[in-house]
C-alpha cells in the first residue's frame, strides 16, 4: 500500500495560499499519510494534522493587527520582527483566543514533522509531532525564526532557525521516511528563480555569532535550486503533485494586509478546485 505525504513550503503571509488549500482538502475529506512542514507552512500544518478547518486564515487576517503579532514594538521588545511567543504561545496555547486542538493533533494517525535549521552548524534539524507538547510550540517558533528579524529558539540547549534557510522544499525528507507520492504545496510560481539574498550586511552582523547560518544565507538560492530540481525530478517522473500560483504572490513575506491575505487564500481554494479530480487520480 503506497504511502503518500503533503510537503508545505514557507513563505510567510504568502503561506494564506497554502492555508486555502488545506481548507479545500478538509472540505473534500483528503487526506494524507504523512505531512512535513517548512516556517508558516509547518504552521499551516499543525492545524491541518488537527482537522481545525478555518484556523489557518485567521492568522493571516484577524489576528494581524494584534499588538503582539508583528512588527517593531515587538522587535524591540521581543528581538522578533514576528511576535513568535505571541502567536505560537499567547494565541495557541490551550488557554488561548484561537488554541491548537493539541489531542486530535497528536491522535490523528498522520505523521507530522517539521524542519528548522541548527544555528550552530546551518544543517536542517526535523522535528516530528512526538517531539512536541501541550502549550509547548518552540518548534513551530523554531521553523519560524527567520534569521536577522527573529531571534534564534532553544530547544534542549540548541538554538534553530527557520527552516527554509536549509531545506526550502523537503521532498527528500519526505521520500526517505518512506513516502512513494507527494503533494507538494508552493508558495511561489513553479518556474521561480530563486536570487541571492539581499542584505548581506544586515543578516552577517545580526548573526555573526553563527558563521554557519551565514554561509547558509550565502547559498540558499543554491540549495533552493537543488530542492527545486529534486521535485521536478519526481514530478517527471510521476511521483510529485505540484500546488503553485501562477505568479508571484503580491503579498510578499510580510504583508499585513488583511484584504489582500484573503484573496491570497481564496486563490489557494480556486486552485484546489480547478486541480481536484488531477489530484483524485493522482492519489489513487
Amino acid at each position: 500500500m503506497s504511502k503518500i505525504g503533503l510537503v508545505l513550503e514557507g513563505g510567510g503571509m504568502k503561506c494564506a495560499y497554502t492555508a486555502g488549500i488545506l481548507d479545500a482538502m478538509m472540505d473534500n475529506g483528503v487526506t494524507f499519510d504523512y505531512c512535513i512542514g517548512v516556517s508558516a507552512g509547518s504552521a499551516n500544518g499543525v492545524s491541518f494534522v488537527a482537522g481545525q478547518r478555518g484556523r489557518n486564515i485567521r492568522f493571516y487576517t484577524e489576528h494581524i493587527n494584534e499588538k503582539g503579532y508583528f512588527g517593531l514594538s515587538s522587535f524591540l521588545k521581543t528581538g522578533n520582527l514576528f511576535g513568535l511567543q505571541y502567536i505560537y504561545g499567547t494565541l495557541t496555547n490551550s488557554g488561548g483566543a484561537d488554541p491548537l486542538d493539541f489531542d486530535a493533533f497528536m491522535k490523528s494517525p498522520m505523521e507530522y514533522w517539521l524542519v528548522a535549521t541548527d544555528a550552530q552548524t546551518g544543517k536542517p534539524t526535523y522535528f516530528s509531532k512526538k517531539d512536541m507538547h501541550k502549550d509547548d510550540y518552540r518548534h513551530v517558533m523554531a521553523s519560524c525564526a527567520i534569521p536577522a528579524v527573529c531571534r534564534p529558539v532553544e530547544i534542549n540547549g540548541r538554538f534553530y532557525y527557520d527552516g527554509g534557510v536549509s531545506d526550502s522544499i523537503p521532498v527528500q525528507k519526505a521520500m526517505d521516511d518512506g513516502c512513494d507520492k507527494l503533494v507538494v504545496i508552493l508558495t511561489k510560481p513553479h518556474d521561480f528563480v530563486k536570487e541571492p539574498e539581499k542584505d548581506r550586511f544586515i543578516y552577517k552582523r545580526l548573526c555573526r555569532k553563527y558563521p554557519n547560518i551565514i554561509e547558509a544565507l550565502d547559498h540558499r538560492h543554491i540549495m533552493y535550486k537543488a530542492c527545486q530540481d529534486k521535485m521536478f525530478a519526481l514530478e517527471k517522473s510521476g511521483k510529485v503533485f505540484v500546488f503553485a500560483p501562477e505568479h508571484v504572490l503580491g503579498g510578499g513575506t510580510y504583508s499585513m494586509d488583511a484584504k489582500e491575505e484573503e484573496a491570497i487564500y481564496e486563490m489557494g481554494i480556486r486552485d484546489f478546485y480547478v486541480q481536484q479530480e488531477k489530484l483524485k487520480a493522482f492519489m489513487k
